[in-house]
């Protein structure tokens, strides 16, 4: 398989790798990167496993998170990197948790945009109202009714979708148009159906500095996972807190999370 990667910024640089979720792909850090690299930082951001026609296999079984974590420490053996700092977003918080837990030599810091520690989340389900928010990803379970869904009339219920969760009509038009190319939707969603097989290696406990980024605004993640989310640390840790930013916080906070991340970086 072959990978679209952005790299920017010096490349003397300290490296840092973003990790893009759902629907997304690497432009959803358009607008953090420079502010990143700005501050003299070099940046790393691929298409992830499905989000590129030369990295889109078949089946659900190649998308567990292990073969998605995999994904990261090649990009990162390719780029002559023994480590990086980790920033994920949606899905790709849940493979930067994964990454730190099960390899804590190769991250230097983790920032996790939105999503809490799957352990966390896990235990949100059956305590809060998550299980409600969580209630799309029993609908990606399905086989085949899920695309046909959210591809009729050329993605228009994705379209509205993302559109009422908040994101620019610009980014909208440019995932949907990702996700109808042949294949696309379909590996997207097999992320959610490999989530099963992915159940019996645990994520553990994380070992390494750690930023935990989450807003108030985010209609998918509750309140409950993201406070739990410190048991499942055994390092410095922060959780900074956004007011009313819906959950795409790349492309809606590029300025306060490149903050963040650049403090976090410097810090370590």
């Amino acid at each position: 398989m072959v990978f679209d990667v952005r790299d920017a910024g010096p490349a003397d640089g300290e490296p840092v790798v973003l990790l893009h979720g759902f629907p997304q792909d690497s432009t959803a850090f358009a607008r953090l990167t420079p502010l990143l690299n700005a501050t003299g930082l070099r940046t790393l951001v691929p298409d992830q496993r499905g989000y590129c026609a030369s990295a889109r296999p078949r089946g659900r079984r190649a998308y567990r998170l292990h073969e998605t974590v995999d994904d990261v420490l090649a990009l990162m053996y390719d780029a002559g990197l023994r480590s990086a700092h980790v920033v994920g977003h949606d899905w790709g918080g849940i493979v930067a948790w994964a990454l730190a837990a099960w390899q804590p030599d190769r991250v230097r810091t983790l920032t996790a945009l939105s999503v809490p520690h799957p352990a966390a989340m896990q235990q949100a389900m059956l305590t809060s109202d998550q299980s409600v928010r969580s209630s799309y990803v029993a609908f990606f379970q399905l086989p085949m009714l899920p695309e046909r869904v959210l591809l009729a009339g050329r993605g228009a219920a994705l379209r509205r979708t993302l559109l009422r969760g908040g994101l620019p009509a610009e980014a909208v038009d440019h995932y949907v148009r990702r996700m109808l190319e042949p294949g696309a939707l379909t590996a997207a969603l097999n992320w959610y159906r490999a989530l099963p097989l992915s159940a019996s290696r645990p994520v553990g406990t994380v070992r390494v500095p750690t930023l935990h980024v989450w807003s108030t605004g985010d209609a998918f993640l509750g309140r409950t996972a993201t406070e739990a989310s410190a048991r499942h640390v055994d390092a410095p840790y922060r959780l900074e807190v956004l007011d009313d930013v819906p959950h795409w916080l790349p492309e809606l906070a590029p300025e306060r999370v490149a903050e963040l991340v650049t403090a976090h970086v410097a810090g370590a």
